[in-house]
């Protein structure tokens, strides 16, 4: 599949966000919006399939996503896995953290009320940290891993309209807010998958140049 994509006469690499995710989507359109590509989600390319998260680390998890859609699309990919790890909780829900809650199609709603009722009991400060690694795959390569880390501590009541996930949850004490009161632009200086982007952009520009 043609990796260039022609738009007002000038003609940019595609890189495929491998996600369905919308907050994850406008979070890494806003991360590479400075980079001279075009980006593209899978459904811009028909593409729709279930990637099971079957590995044991997120770098095992945003690989084997980031060689699937490889696989599908044929164009250099990015993929990230991100985890919520508390430590009174032992880690939990860690790898876990998108399919914490039990219920069925369960909401993030669902698996914050659920982070809270397990936290119930146990004194505060709920220490944590969310992780994330950034997977880059494209065709003849092999899968190149970019990891970030933010550390904070988990509220008992949501804060903030923006983010998705935890975010209402984690509150970042260098921002003095959580991690959903904070503005697109000021998630992106603080964040676990901003830090991992930006380690990413330099290695993902080397490879759409070539």
């Amino acid at each position: 599949m043609n990796n260039i994509i022609n738009i007002n006469n000038k003609k940019l690499p595609r890189l495929l966000l491998a996600t369905t995710n919308a907050g994850k989507q406008r979070e890494l359109r806003s991360l590479l919006k400075n980079c001279p590509i075009q980006i593209v989600v899978p459904s811009d390319l028909g593409i729709a399939i279930e990637v099971p998260e079957t590995g044991f680390s997120y770098d095992e998890n945003a690989s084997i996503k980031a060689q699937a859609f490889l696989d599908a699309s044929g164009i250099a990919v990015v993929s990230d896995d991100t985890g919520l790890e508390v430590d009174a909780l032992n880690g939990a829900p860690g790898l876990h953290s998108a399919r914490y809650s039990n219920l069925p199609f369960a909401t993030d709603v669902d698996r914050r009320a659920k982070l809270l009722d397990a936290l119930k009991g146990i004194p505060q400060p709920w220490t944590a940290r969310f992780r994330c690694t950034v997977a880059v795959a494209a065709p003849g390569r092999e899968i190149q891993l970019f990891r970030g880390t933010v550390e904070g501590v988990i509220i008992n009541r949501e804060s903030g309209d923006h983010g998705f996930g935890y975010d209402r949850l984690f509150w970042i004490p260098e921002a003095g807010k959580t991690m959903a009161d904070l503005t697109l632009e000021e998630k992106n200086t603080f964040s676990h998958r901003a830090v991992a982007v930006k380690k990413a952009i330099p290695y993902i520009l080397k490879i759409l140049s070539e």
